[in-house]
């Protein structure tokens, strides 16, 4: 299809999620701390700052800061939204973990109040990276937490453990409470929030426009990237089994690729091309993050189609699907050679895109 790529804003500063209001203007976090309020066109509201005051204090150390955020579906009349983002621990400097917090937005003062923490990642630990973490409603308006596992490899096996926050996704009420409905696990410890575990560092997710389910996609280490139908209960296998090899080496992660209880892909990349991978050499990763289904009428060809966005890949990935298979996988805006972040689509129908860098940019593909 012939797709046309619009630059509508620039400057941000590593950007790393967007929500849409449903008046059409747009929330765009900055991963060093900031929140910034734009019209659906990119420009500031009003023509002026853009910035969102009342934040809470976030740590923007290695991969982790302000990260996503997403929009109640009652804004209208609660005007809430909710950020996700790292936070350090109290007592502790050196302990950190990802949080969620709700607060109630003014858009005409661009500002924050009655800001609560409603989760936190427990427990928090000595690390910089796989914060996770994207938030997404369900249908009966609880929410889905995405979380990674902290990347250490001395806690690497804690995403199997149901007493801790490493590799999961997390169920929640607006109110922070565990949400109804979620899996009993009959563990001794588990914390009720969990819906799935046994995954790495999910940084994409979304709810299929049909069925209601949650996809997610998670970051394999060297090689091994994956799309996940997030369902409640079930293993996704990490550290256990994995099409990813260990860092610089060649050598498979975990038990290999397939366990009895444990959950197999939908797809996964074990090349940053995607092309296939020739056993006897090293697997590259695509890094994917932001994760959007297409259900638009602006773009026809591409309706029902699942994109991915990728970092290491600097590429927008279409995955065509035949229920839940994927039967196809189309790189995009790769020659842009930009870092893709986060993937939405607007109320007007087209595809947004945030790419990740100093200068990050807000992009539109329309025809």
């Amino acid at each position: 299809m012939n797709v046309k790529v619009v630059e509508l804003a620039s400057g941000f500063a590593n950007p790393w999620g967007l929500a849409f209001l449903p008046d059409g203007k747009l929330l765009v976090t900055q991963r060093s701390g900031q929140l910034r309020l734009r019209n659906a066109d990119g420009t500031p509201v009003n023509g002026g700052a853009d910035q969102v005051s009342g934040l809470p204090v976030v740590e923007a150390v290695g991969q982790g800061g302000l990260l996503d955020v997403a929009v109640d579906p009652a804004f209208a009349t609660n005007r809430r939204i909710y950020f996700s983002y790292a936070e350090r621990d109290g007592t502790d400097a050196s302990f950190n973990g990802t949080a969620v917090a709700r607060a109630e937005l003014d858009t005409a003062n661009r500002s924050l109040s009655n800001l609560v923490v409603i989760f936190r990642q427990l427990p928090k630990a000595q690390s910089s990276a796989h914060f996770g973490s994207r938030l997404v409603f369900d249908r009966s308006g609880h929410l889905f937490i995405t979380l990674g596992e902290r990347l250490n490899n001395d806690q690497r096996g804690f995403s199997q453990d149901l007493t801790r926050g490493h590799g999961k996704v997390m169920r929640i009420t607006t109110d922070g409470a565990p949400a109804p409905g979620n899996p009993n696990f009959g563990v001794g410890g588990a914390q009720p929030q969990i819906w799935s575990y046994g995954h790495r560092n999910v940084q994409g997710a979304a709810l299929h426009p049909s069925t209601g389910e949650l996809w997610v996609n998670e970051h394999g280490p060297q090689g091994g990237d994956e799309v996940n139908l997030a369902l409640p209960g079930r293993n996704y296998g990490w550290p256990v089994i994995s099409y990813g090899q260990e860092y610089g080496t060649l050598t498979q992660v975990g038990e290999g690729t397939a366990k009895a209880g444990m959950e197999q892909p939908l797809s996964y990349w074990e090349k940053i091309d995607g092309l296939a991978w020739t056993p006897g050499t090293q697997k590259s990763s695509i890094a994917p993050s932001g994760m959007a289904f297409y259900s638009g009428d602006a773009l026809p060809d591409w309706k029902g189609s699942l994109f991915v966005g990728a970092l290491a890949g600097t590429a927008l990935w279409r995955l065509t699907l035949s229920g839940n298979t994927v039967t196809a996988r189309e790189r995009l805006l790769a020659d842009r050679g930009e870092r893709i972040r986060d993937v939405r689509q607007g109320p007007d129908g087209w595809l947004y895109v945030l790419t990740d860098s100093s200068n990050g940019k807000l992009l539109r593909l329309e025809r």
